[in-house]
């Protein structure tokens, strides 16, 4: 026997199977565990979609200041709501689950069971025919989108299990009913329920919650407005598996299936629609589901009403639309708002007339004035109500009264509630001139006038100038507070900061004098639309050849703005402040002074009362009978009468500047005043030498050059290049473009004197 040669013994012990075949084993035993925790371990790193670790995007909704649903606006091109899970009724939950999921809260984040049977029927009837995604699997699917391909659906089941291991089933549920596709751009199960139903989710019955339950499996093909058929069966198919399922008794199975649906029609609720568009263009601080805006909307719809109404008796003067405005003077709130006569009119409708740029008019003479009182002048100051030439940037500007005549002498009261031109652009000039108005208006937060001051020039105060309904509104609600300006607002955030800008009892002087009917009777007559039976203080404005036309109004708790016109820019036909956007205001501060109540100013402690001479604007002695009352600061009386106010005869004597119109057939009051005495040449004060004069061709007016001489009595006015004529006492040459000479001749005394201009058109 060899020595390396091992023999058997009988003695030694068998080998066992354990012991030769024990590898086999060990691998069979730790494989799995080595499996799983490399599979645990890859789960850990699959990482879960970003968008599931933000919170939903939500549309928002905006509401009226009583809570009133006005519009949902979406974000992002949809519709979402965040709904909390407890606020989900149990059988809207086992719909779900019935129509997606009916293991969900017994897997892991894959059904093997349903994926087994798919895989089954799918191989036996060569085509899909059942599905086997889970509600976890689909929120990872429709949080990060990928193409579908076998990769794709890998990568979502491996990061669903790696959900499932770090949320709860609770917190997957809430994520699904708040990203899920109901159609129509509804995201979520709220903003379905609201959409499709009209209601919260909490007020849905059995046969509501599995309707929507059932539109997820396809929102295109089950959209209820082109395929209720299909949509119904789907929900019959939601029934029978919570029937099935033990969720839903024989009895209320029946119910639901015999439940007859409400759904509502597909136009989504868009109230006051002009106003929620510019709530959604102001800036947001942070971003909120729900805005409560400044509105009321039963207000809004009265406002609307009232409009429409009016503008309807405006067509046969070719006025096609308007705009109101109403703000809460207390605290700058917007309470209504329409931007035109029909948002949803084809065309011009969705112009929103309250923030478009419009010609100002005579709306901002007030703050011209405010601006005299200030420099110390006083509502009996008295100012030359006659034609006059102002020097400006394109030679000389001639503005005209509304209705083409001057009234001489009258106090700043007068020409300030009557609205006369030539007094305003005087005033201005005597109380900081166009840079003190822009400056005042800019402070007001008229943010239209981006120009320097001399662009405008003197014609800022006959609004010259482009302007805002909500802000002149609103700068008139700084008057109605006495001087204090409050940015308005549309949302019912911390009020902005208010600040001072004029003394009290000047601001209710201005109020005063608008609020005072006696004193616009001159240019409105006693019955216009600007007579109320309780306080208003109101202002019109119309623009060149008729295409603008306001009214603004204030009591102490509102202020009203009202636009009429068209927003194509065609002229209205003889419409004013006063015919057409005055008796909307009038009947908008009618249904205030009935439903809402208004008041009116206690005088303040500074003002006093003083009789006055209606042409001298002097003080005289309470027991004077030719004095009228007025109101004063009482550190800014006017000076008292004296003798040389007076010529022999008692009559109130004129300055120079008076001497065409005292001669004219517009002097009214001839036997009560009297021309003082001039000396020297004979002078054309109209027009001025160098004048260069600016032809509109839509505006008449423009084309007469006005004539007017001094120290001559009667008098003949030739041109050798331009037709010269005389009209109801006046003068006045028929404009031509280029360079011409004018002569004037006093054909008493045969002095002659001579100008020259030049006139251009636009």
């Amino acid at each position: 026997m060899s020595a390396n040669r091992r023999e058997f013994s009988g003695t030694e012990p068998p080998v066992s199977f354990i012991g030769v075949h024990w590898r086999p084993f060990a691998v069979a035993l730790i494989l799995p565990a080595v499996l799983w925790l490399t599979g645990h371990f890859c789960l850990r790193l699959a990482p879960i979609p970003g968008a599931l670790l933000r919170p939903p995007v939500q549309s928002i909704s905006l509401v009226d200041r009583n809570g009133i649903p006005l519009r949902e606006a979406r974000v992002e091109e949809r519709f979402s709501r965040e709904l909390a899970l407890e606020d989900v009724p149990r059988h809207v939950i086992d719909a779900v689950l019935a129509a997606e999921d009916k293991r969900f809260f017994r897997h892991g984040g894959i059904d093997w069971l349903a994926t087994g049977r798919a895989i089954v029927t799918g191989l036996s009837h060569g085509r899909i025919t059942s599905g086997a995604s889970t509600i976890t699997q689909q929120l990872i699917k429709i949080s990060e989108r990928r193409p579908r391909t076998l990769r794709a659906k890998l990568i979502e089941s491996v990061t669903a299990l790696r959900l499932e291991q770090i949320w709860s089933k609770d917190q997957i549920l809430a994520a699904y009913l708040n990203r899920i596709d109901f159609g129509n751009l509804n995201i979520g199960l709220a903003s379905a329920a609201d959409y499709y139903f009209g209601k919260p989710v909490s007020d849905l019955s059995d046969a509501e919650a599995a309707f929507l339950a059932g539109l997820p499996k396809n929102p295109r093909k089950l959209n209820p407005h082109v395929a209720l058929d299909a949509a119904r069966r789907r929900q019959e198919t939601v029934l029978r598996r919570l029937h099935a399922n033990g969720w839903l008794d024989a009895a209320r199975f029946a119910r639901a299936h015999d439940e007859s649906l409400a759904l509502r029609p597909p136009a989504r609720r868009f109230r006051a629609p002009h106003f929620v568009e510019l709530v959604l263009q102001q800036p947001q601080e942070s971003p909120r589901s729900e805005l409560q805006t400044t509105l009321d909307l039963r207000l809004n719809e009265v406002a609307e009403k009232i409009l429409r109404e009016r503008l309807a008796q405006l067509r046969e003067q070719n006025v096609r639309n308007g705009a109101v405005v109403i703000i809460d003077n207390a605290s700058g709130d917007v309470i209504a708002l329409v931007g035109s006569e029909n948002y949803f009119a084809p065309g011009t409708g969705m112009v929103n007339g309250a923030w478009a740029q419009r010609s100002a008019g005579s709306t901002l003479k007030p703050f011209t004035y405010l601006l005299a009182l200030e420099r110390g002048a006083t509502p009996a100051t008295m100012v030359a109500d006659v034609r006059t030439s102002f020097p400006s940037a394109d030679g000389f500007y001639r503005p005209e009264n509304y209705n083409r005549r001057c009234y001489g002498p009258v106090r700043y009261r007068t020409a300030l509630a009557s609205s006369l031109n030539i007094p305003a652009v005087k005033v201005l000039l005597a109380a900081g001139g166009p840079e003190a108005l822009h400056e005042r208006l800019r402070l007001c937060g008229l943010t239209t006038l981006d120009r320097p001051p001399e662009i405008y020039g003197p014609g800022l105060t006959l609004g010259n100038c482009e302007g805002r309904l909500l802000e002149i509104t609103n700068a008139y609600a700084s008057l109605a507070r006495l001087g204090e300006y409050r940015p308005w607002r549309v949302l019912t955030t911390a009020p902005a900061a208010a600040h001072r800008y004029s003394r009290p009892e000047l601001v209710w002087q201005i109020a005063d004098i608008m609020s005072d009917n006696a004193a616009r009777t001159l240019a409105f007559g006693m019955n216009s639309a600007l007579r109320f039976d309780y306080p208003v203080a109101c202002k019109t404005g119309t623009s060149t050849d008729f295409r603008d036309n306001w009214t603004i109004g204030f009591t102490p708790e509102f202020s009203v703005g009202v636009w009429v016109g068209n927003f194509d820019g065609s002229p209205m036909r003889e419409v004013s402040g006063v015919t057409g956007a005055g008796p909307i205001l009038h009947e908008i501060f009618d249904y205030l002074h009935a439903n809402r109540g208004t008041s009116w100013y206690r005088t303040p402690a500074e003002i006093v009362e003083r009789k006055v001479h209606p042409l001298t604007g002097k003080l005289l002695a309470e027991t004077d009978p030719r004095g009228i009352r007025e109101k004063f600061v009482s550190d800014q009386l006017p000076a008292q009468e004296s003798p040389g106010d007076y010529d022999g005869a008692g009559n109130v004597q004129l300055g120079p500047e008076y001497a065409d119109w005292f001669n004219s057939a517009e002097n009214g009051i001839r036997d009560r005043v009297a021309l003082a005495s001039m000396n020297g040449d004979l002078r054309i004060t109209s027009p001025l030498p160098g004048s260069v004069y600016v032809v509109d061709p839509d505006v008449p007016s423009t084309g007469r050059i006005p004539l007017a001489a001094n120290g001559g009595t009667l008098v003949k006015w030739e041109s050798d290049s331009l037709t010269c004529r005389s009209e109801s006492g006046a003068d006045f040459a028929l404009a031509a473009e280029g360079e011409h000479r004018i002569i004037v001749t006093d054909l008493a005394s045969g002095r002659h004197a001579e100008t020259w201009i030049r006139i251009r058109s636009l």
